[in-house]
């Protein structure tokens, strides 16, 4: 091989958008076939076409045709695919595959105070799959599904993207916890936000998506931001309250932790505020049984948790 060769950098997702638009003559058609939006398989093609250098469509209002450099294109991108899907057909049936992965990509308050649980619980339903967690920002887990490199993504704040499935998979309540009278498991009340007008507040950093939307419903949100303690975790905050140090909004699914700490908790009312959590996986790829799996365990996890509330 000429060592002065350059390597193409191209995808098999970009080469099989390509080979989509080739059959299909169409953008759009070929975007329902591999499930992306028409915008979607258009940035495809896009950076295919400027990672080769070339232009490969000749684009008009009634038709979508291949340039000299898409026709020499087209037998190498199906062979390519087609040896790649070989691939894969053969890596699963190897020896190497008999006990899978799942890779979960989950923000850090996902990972540190939801995914322990469910990871454990899934372990012991199904010891032939191991789970592998990488925690990182909502950008970082998003990347990581899209990329391939987890097979899902699990945060809040999830919006809807361009090869980019989500689901919906549970909300949880807005509450308040305040310092507590030294027992465990005390009764769950309810307040609302007004009353949480001039007690002291510990929260969490101004740029924290959850704390933006704890700060649309706070009263005089703006004075608080100026005088409150910030904590980086959930944990942090509520050792702070436990110490007697203020108050705090966090969402429900640290009810448990903080009735074992003996706090006084309130579900916020007068609106109730929901945090909608999603499961994020790539459009078009196909899901593993694992990946059903865990999801159902997810949120049975979660529905236990609700029952003990």
């Amino acid at each position: 091989m000429n060592s002065s060769s350059k390597l193409i950098n191209v995808g098999s997702r970009q080469l099989q958008a390509f080979l989509e638009i080739c059959r299909c003559g169409s953008f759009a058609a070929a975007a329902e076939r591999i499930h992306l939006s028409p915008s979607g398989v258009s940035m495809l093609v896009k950076e295919l076409e400027r990672q080769l250098g070339v232009r490969l469509f000749e684009r008009t209002t009634r038709a979508v045709t291949l340039t000299d450099a898409g026709r020499l294109l087209q037998p190498h991108a199906e062979r390519v695919v087609a040896e790649l899907r070989q691939l894969g057909v053969a890596l699963q049936g190897s020896s190497s595959a008999a006990r899978s992965t799942l890779t979960i990509a989950a923000t850090p308050v996902i990972a540190t105070c939801l995914l322990p649980k469910v990871v454990a619980e899934f372990a012991r339903r199904h010891p032939e799959v191991r789970i592998q967690v990488m925690d990182g920002s909502l950008d970082s887990v998003r990347q990581a599904v899209l990329e391939g490199h987890a097979n899902m993504g699990i945060a809040f704040f999830v919006k809807p993207a361009a090869g980019l499935l989500r689901e919906s998979v549970c909300s949880f309540r807005l509450m308040s916890i305040g310092p507590g009278e030294r027992r465990r498991n005390p009764a769950i009340q309810t307040r609302n936000w007004k009353s949480l007008d001039g007690l002291p507040m510990i929260a969490l950093p101004i740029s924290n998506p959850i704390q933006a939307l704890i700060d649309k419903h706070l009263p005089n949100a703006k004075t608080s931001q100026q005088e409150r303690a910030e904590m980086n975790f959930l944990g942090t905050m509520i050792a702070m309250v436990k110490a007697g140090l203020g108050n705090a909004v966090i969402p429900s699914f640290m009810t448990e932790e903080c009735r074992q700490q003996g706090l006084k908790i309130a579900m916020l009312t007068e609106p109730a505020v929901h945090l909608n959590m999603y499961v994020a996986l790539r459009r078009g790829a196909d899901r593993q049984a694992a990946e059903t799996q865990f999801i159902a365990t997810l949120k049975t996890q979660i529905a236990k948790s609700d029952e003990l509330e």
